[in-house]
């Protein structure tokens, strides 16, 4: 018999619980709503530098640029600031947060995602508000969105909705569940954060292996594949949305450092993906792990604050610093951070009570959770280990398909920050409403708070045994730091974090015991449960992201032109590059201004990357010349731009070709060799008959347009000759055109475009169309039509389809 609908019942509750997330991050994200401040992101930063060129021709034109000049000499930018028309899947968002600012829109939708999962697993809405607190303010989910990881943060906030679909697709209802879990992985896609989805896929496969093992243990199997079946079509349209994102994405890794070198590999790293210590560098310490349970055990962050009774604060003031000066060092940030990694932002924390509920998780929850949520939980945190536990690690590097196209494996805590608070919250839900049947809960909750408040006694009673020596230790001593206080305060906040989370595991085991004697009731457990994961984990939340990180024009003050850019950009020319030498491979503020020789990118071309290893960082005027580096931005306050000797231009016509035969030859010609004169060329690559050319002083070759995408040069030229060109080869997607038809063009220089050319007077034109962009976004466009039909009739056919007979998650406490 049909439930009959009842809007204070059914629509009600969901509707307060949208409130209640909207006021969570109406009061944590103020500045940002109500003043308009914004934290200084360093990646948000880097990116506006970066996608300034796109967004100027976007606004100008209404198009897409697709390839820009100021970063690196020229790259795609698929990767950078792309928009697919045909991919209706940003709408929704948009519809989703309520068109809210960036950072409260992030964790809103974080929220609302991990409702989503609790709410279709069949909890009460109370409950599934807790558990969308202990989801979304972990603390990683905030720290990211301190250091500008916006498309991160998103990659993430969907996961929740893609495992809502999934689950409540095998559960319960198959139609409402693969419509729900296309929208979610349609979303997760849309930002493109790839190495998050990613590991949304681990924890997809190993719950497979265990609903598998089940399906075939019980009899099932058949059923399960079936419902199997029609989620890989649901995953198949979600991907169909974001496939011109997917296709040029793809397209673009096989020629950035994330596909093969095409140098002779000296070492037996894999020839594919990314350098083996790239990729490990930032790899999660074994011990560090502890910090999902004690969130300052290593220090907190690599630019921590202090107050002024910490013991760094008296030994300055000791030292005779006056103190006004003494609180202003403290204050702006000290290397607090003492674990193996080169640096960090802050601890992965999960929340001292999630963890104990986790592990009391263990205990209670039906074994086919706790299969794939522990298992998962273990793979994230070895995966996270990275170089720390080699043999498994460097397997998973060389042979998984695609793991070596990710950095920072220490991302891989993502896994466990899902599955431990969805563990968390499946116990707390057990408990709740299976209290009875639970054989001595009364001492499996004793246990579990044993063990995790016995890990945080034991580490505030053996606090002194620890070094707290840092790899930035010896800088600190050179710069007369007390060292000594500094560990000192270190010591203090492992001691401080580790009876802090005690003391939030004795309150959270306290009140469900008072439940468990009948004390309380079932809300207020629940209420205060939510309440306490609250505090717990906004208070760490607060130490890497507070109201004093909010700044009013922090884009606008980071943007205002120097005297140094304003120099530069009095010369009009249409096209010449600059180098930023104080830091010019980490730093997109250049490009904001100046098309850059240089830039701020984890995916640039690999070719650009070989010369910027073997050439740029050792000054190679003459590469310098070739890219047409015409200023050199020094940082010297006597002499603070340089006008560079000898910049080629926009392009030139040269004497003679230097066959080389292998990219190795190419790459180590540039070393000495007058890129005036001579162009190097693979000739097992771009056969070229003709090696030498006359070169008439009436030769001449200007570019007279100029747009991201398409270039146009007039020449005069008396014989036939070879022309290079100041640009960036890539062949996916620029076509060159003589006089309006057609024509090859070659690779010289190991990066850059040549053109064997007739005499006389002619056009030239480059002209950027890549063919993966048109395809993909058609492809896009009726996959965002086909998903918009299949949800609504899915949603449609489910309602009124009957309950599936198969295990409900309908209980509701």
């Amino acid at each position: 018999m049909t439930t009959p609908f009842s809007f204070k019942r059914d629509v009600l509750p969901h509707i307060i619980a949208v409130l209640v997330f909207l006021l969570l991050v109406a009061v944590y994200f103020s500045p940002v709503i109500f003043e308009g401040k914004a934290p200084a992101q360093h990646d948000l930063l880097q990116f506006r530098g970066m996608a300034k060129e796109i967004q100027d021709y976007r606004a100008a034109t209404g198009e897409e640029a697709l390839w820009t000049n100021s970063m690196f000499g020229g790259m795609p930018s698929y990767l950078i600031n792309t928009r697919f028309p045909g991919d209706w899947s940003g709408v929704i968002h948009t519809v989703l947060t309520f068109s809210l600012p960036s950072l409260a829109s992030n964790i809103f939708v974080t929220l609302l995602c991990a409702y989503i999962l609790f709410v279709a697993m069949g909890m009460s809405s109370w409950l599934a508000i807790a558990g969308a607190i202990a989801f979304s303010f972990t603390s990683y989910n905030i720290i990211i969105l301190e250091a500008g990881h916006n498309t991160k943060s998103l990659t993430i906030a969907y996961i929740p909705m893609v495992l809502a679909g999934l689950i409540y697709a095998l559960r319960k209802n198959l139609w409402i569940g693969a419509a729900l879990f296309a929208l979610g992985l349609t979303m997760n896609l849309h930002f493109n954060h790839l190495q998050m989805t990613y590991y949304l896929l681990l924890l997809v496969i190993v719950f497979g292996i265990v609903e598998i093992i089940y399906a075939v243990k019980h009899g099932t199997f058949a059923a399960l594949l079936k419902r199997g079946l029609v989620l890989l079509v649901a995953a198949v349209l979600a991907v169909g949305v974001n496939f011109g994102r997917l296709y040029t994405t793809a397209e673009y890794s096989e020629y950035s450092i994330r596909g093969k070198s095409e140098l002779t590999q000296e070492d037996e790293s894999p020839d594919t993906g990314l350098d083996r210590e790239y990729a490990f560098n930032w790899s999660y310490g074994i011990g560090e792990t502890i910090t999902l349970l004690i969130p300052d055990f290593y220090g907190g962050s690599s630019s921590a604050s202090l107050e002024t009774d910490s013991e760094t604060y008296q030994a300055f003031t000791r030292m005779g610093v006056p103190p006004v000066q003494a609180e202003q060092i403290v204050e702006q940030g000290l290397p607090l951070y003492w674990g193996p990694q080169p640096m960090t932002s802050g601890p992965v924390y999960v929340g001292a009570i999630v963890v104990f509920l986790f592990v009391l998780g263990m205990f209670i929850v039906d074994r086919r959770w706790t299969s794939w949520l522990v298992a998962g939980t273990v793979l994230s945190i070895v995966l996270a280990w990275g170089k720390n536990f080699e043999a498994f690690n460097y397997f998973m590097f060389d042979y998984f398909p695609l793991y070596n196209k990710f950095r920072a494996v220490s991302s891989a805590l993502v896994i466990a920050q899902i599955t431990m608070p969805f563990l968390a919250i499946l116990a707390l839900w057990k408990l709740l409403r299976e209290k009875e049947q639970i054989k001595e809960l009364d001492k499996k909750l004793l246990i579990s708070a044993g063990i995790t408040g016995g890990i945080c006694l034991l580490a505030w009673l053996f606090a002194g045994t620890f070094s707290y020596t840092s790899l930035t230790d010896q800088q600190l001593i050179q710069a007369q730091f007390p060292i000594d206080a500094i560990r000192a305060d270190r010591e203090s906040m492992l001691r401080s974090d580790a009876f802090r989370s005690l003391v939030f595991i004795v309150l959270a085991a306290g009140l469900l015991y008072l439940y468990l004697k009948q004390k309380v009731s079932a809300n207020i457990a629940i209420a205060g449960m939510g309440v306490l994961i609250l505090v717990d984990l906004w208070a760490v939340d607060k130490r890497y992201l507070k109201d004093a990180d909010f700044k009013p024009e922090v884009v606008a003050n980071f943007f205002q032109p120097t005297q140094v850019d304003q120099l530069i950009l009095q010369d009009k020319d249409l096209s010449y590059r600059v180098i930023y030498l104080p830091n010019p491979f980490n730093d997109a503020r250049t490009s904001y201004f100046h098309k850059s020789v240089g830039g701020y990118h984890g995916a640039k071309l690999r070719r650009y990357q070989d010369v910027i290893d073997r050439h740029l960082s050792q000054n190679n005027l003459e590469v310098l010349r070739m890219l047409n580096t015409r200023y050199a931005i020094t940082g010297d306050q006597q002499q603070p731009v340089q006008r560079v000797p000898g910049a080629l231009g926009n392009a030139w016509f040269v004497e003679e070709v230097q066959a080389v035969q292998s990219p190795d030859e190419e790459l180590d010609a540039l070393t000495m060799f007058d890129a005036g004169s001579t162009a190097v060329v693979d000739v097992t690559k771009f056969p070229i008959e003709q090696r030498e050319f006359a070169v008439d002083s009436t030769n001449m070759i200007e570019l007279v347009e100029y747009e991201p995408n398409y270039l146009k040069y007039t020449y005069e030229a008396a014989e036939e000759g070879l022309v290079v060109f100041s640009e960036v080869y890539y062949a996916a997607g620029w076509q060159a055109y003589l006089d309006g038809e057609p024509v090859d063009h070659i690779r010289a220089n190991y990066i850059l475009r040549a053109m064997q050319v007739p005499a006389g007077e002619h056009t030239i034109e480059f002209r950027f169309a890549p063919k993966a962009y048109t395809i993909g976004n058609t492809v896009s466009l009726i996959s965002s039509i086909l998903l918009l039909v299949v949800v609504v009739g899915a949603i449609a056919y489910g309602v009124r389809k009957k309950p599936s007979e198969e295990e409900p998650i309908v209980k509701q406490v």
